[in-house]
C-alpha cells in the first residue's frame, strides 16, 4: 500500500517497523497506513520538536528528573511512564523540550514487541505544579501533543493516572479534554493524594517507595542512561532529510492549522483567568 499510494515516502519498510502501526490499529490496514502518514506528518508540522531530535539535546530535561520509566511492568505487562511536571520551571528551558524528551522515551519504549501489544500506562505526579507551570502550555500546544499521542504515534496508552493534582488541575484538564477522544478521556483517573486508590490500579510491587510501593527508591538515572546510550540510533532516525519531501498528503491530517489554534487561544485566555482566580 505504501509503495503503491505513496511511492515517494521515505520510510522504513521492514516488518518490525510496520508491525508497530498494524498492532496499534489492530491490523486495520487503512487505519495503520493513515497512522504511518500521521507519524511522518507530525515531524513536518512541528519542526521545533523534531529537528535534531536526539537524547543529548534533552539531557537537561533528563537530569532534572522530569520523566522516567519504572523498571518493572505492571501485571498486564505494561511499562509505566512516570512524569513529574512539577520538576520543570518555565525559566529553566522551553516546555517544548519536555515534549522532545517524552517523544524520545516513547520511541525507545515502543521497540519491544511486548510494549506494542500490551501498551503502556502513564503516571503523572503533579507535586509542585503551580500557576507558572499550569498556565504555560496553551491550547495549540496541548492540541499538538494530544494529536501526536492519539493519532500520530504507534503506541497504546491504556491508562493515565494522575496523583497529587492541585486545585488548578481542573483548569489544566479543561485545556486538554476538548482534544481527547471519548475513549481516551475515560482512561484518565484522578487519585489526588489517595495512594490506596492508586494501588488499586497499579500494585505496590511495581511502584517506588515515593508512591507507597515496595520497588525501592525512584531512580531517574537508569532511564536517562538508556536513552543517552541510544544516541546513534536516534541520529539515524531523526537527523536525516525530511521523509515527506515531495509527498502530497491529504488535507485532513493531524493538525488543522492556525485557525483552530486561534479559536483555542480565545478559550485559553478565559481559562487562564480562571486559573489565576483558583490559585
Amino acid at each position: 500500500m505504501i509503495l503503491k499510494d505513496h511511492p515517494n515516502l521515505r520510510t522504513r519498510l521492514d516488518d518490525a517497523f510496520l508491525l508497530r502501526f498494524l498492532r496499534a490499529r489492530k491490523f486495520d490496514y487503512d487505519r495503520a497506513l493513515q497512522l504511518l502518514l500521521n507519524y511522518h506528518a507530525s515531524r513536518k508540522a512541528w519542526a521545533e520538536v523534531f529537528q535534531d531530535l536526539k537524547p543529548s539535546t534533552v539531557k537537561h530535561v533528563l537530569d532534572l528528573g522530569f520523566l522516567t520509566i519504572l523498571p518493572r511492568p505492571d501485571p498486564h505487562g505494561r511499562y509505566i511512564l512516570c512524569l513529574r511536571p512539577g520538576k520543570w520551571k518555565p525559566n529553566d528551558y522551553p516546555f517544548v523540550d519536555n515534549i522532545r524528551a517524552i517523544y524520545l522515551t516513547l520511541e525507545k519504549l515502543i521497540q519491544p514487541e511486548e510494549t506494542q501489544v500490551n501498551g503502556i500506562v502513564i503516571l503523572v505526579d503533579y507535586t509542585g505544579v503551580g500557576l507558572s507551570q499550569a498556565s504555560n502550555p496553551g491550547p495549540l500546544l496541548a492540541k499538538k501533543v494530544v494529536g501526536i499521542l492519539q493519532d500520530g504515534f504507534p503506541i497504546r496508552i491504556k491508562a493515565v493516572n494522575i496523583i497529587n493534582e492541585p486545585r488548578i488541575f481542573k483548569g489544566i484538564f479543561a485545556i486538554i479534554k476538548p482534544f481527547l477522544k471519548e475513549k481516551m478521556a475515560e482512561r484518565y483517573v484522578l487519585h489526588g493524594s489517595d495512594l490506596a486508590s492508586l494501588h488499586r490500579v497499579i500494585p505496590q510491587s511495581v511502584l517506588p517507595q515515593e508512591y507507597g510501593g515496595v520497588a525501592g527508591r525512584l531512580d531517574m538515572s537508569a532511564w536517562s542512561r538508556t536513552l543517552l546510550e541510544a544516541e546513534e540510533e536516534f541520529v539515524v532516525e531523526f537527523c536525516q532529510p525530511d521523509p515527506l519531501e515531495g509527498v502530497i498528503l491529504p488535507d485532513s491530517m493531524v493538525f488543522e492549522g492556525e485557525q483552530a489554534g486561534a479559536r483555542g487561544e480565545d478559550s485559553f485566555r478565559h481559562l487562564r483567568s480562571q486559573l489565576y482566580y483558583c490559585y
